[in-house]
């Protein structure tokens, strides 16, 4: 018997061992990836419980040694249980991770093939009806009438406006992950609130409704509702030479189209 125990002393030693290196990788690597917090050793850790528990091996000859292994036993399966929790909270936070990637807006809403040009661009511009300097809250893409606008994240329709007035008829999606994007003055709007969006589907079509000069896009990012620069958000389907294109198109404008 005392040979068995040494044997299986000895194959807890290689567990242990090969235990410890898994939570390594786990802290410092898998949970680094993912910014989230080691697990604190005390969980890790954590004892056994129970003052009686080997009573029942104390009758044993070489009691000790048994008691002792049977602890040892006892510890890595508790170890090996809290390993496997904190796999499954990896998994989770993958799973999240690649769900935020998926909806975070990433790509142009209007094709290149089907733009004429960046009318106006995120910032300071003189409002074409007023006739004063005001803040443009997201990015003008002239392109004929009728010509498709895609969804650039995924996400859930949260309001589909139909209007004459102000952005005309209008598309907002929720993306989740605090970001919203805005599609306004379109002729046609082909999805309806509460349906849900896959990046690169077409949810309407480029017009010239409400406030607006001439046949384009209005499109805006929206973090926390407040609008940011789109210009930052194209990178899933630009390459360096368009996105510098873009940003040399941007730069020429001067007014806004609403």
């Amino acid at each position: 018997m005392l040979v068995q125990l040494e044997i299986f002393n000895k194959k807890f030693d290689h567990i242990t061992s090969v235990l410890e290196d898994i939570q390594q990788r786990d802290d410092n690597i898998y949970r680094t990836i993912f910014e989230a917090e080691p697990l604190p050793s005390t969980i890790r850790q954590a004892g056994i419980g129970g003052v009686d528990r080997y009573s029942d091996l104390e009758a044993l000859s070489n009691s000790e040694l048994v008691i002792e292994t049977a602890k040892r036993l006892d510890k890595i399966a508790k170890q090996v249980y809290v390993q496997s929790k904190s796999f499954d909270e990896v998994i989770s936070m993958a799973k999240r991770k690649e769900e935020m990637i998926s909806s975070i807006p990433a790509i142009q809403p209007v094709s290149n093939k089907d733009l004429r040009r960046v009318a106006s661009p995120f910032g300071v511009r003189m409002h074409p009806f007023y006739k004063v300097l005001k803040m443009h809250t997201g990015m003008d893409f002239t392109a004929p009438t009728g010509t498709e606008i895609y969804a650039t994240g995924n996400g859930v329709v949260a309001d589909v406006i139909h209007s004459a007035r102000g952005y005309g008829n209008t598309i907002i999606i929720d993306h989740g992950f605090s970001y919203k994007t805005l599609y306004a003055h379109l002729s046609k709007t082909l999805v309806r609130p509460g349906q849900k969006i896959k990046r690169g589907d077409v949810i309407g079509l480029v017009g010239n409704t409400g406030m607006s000069m001439a046949p384009h896009l209005h499109y805006e990012v929206r973090k926390n509702d407040e609008p940011i620069n789109p210009i930052n958000f194209y990178f899933n389907d630009l390459t360096p030479e368009e996105y510098d294109k873009i940003i040399e198109l941007a730069a020429q404008s001067g007014q806004s189209l609403d």
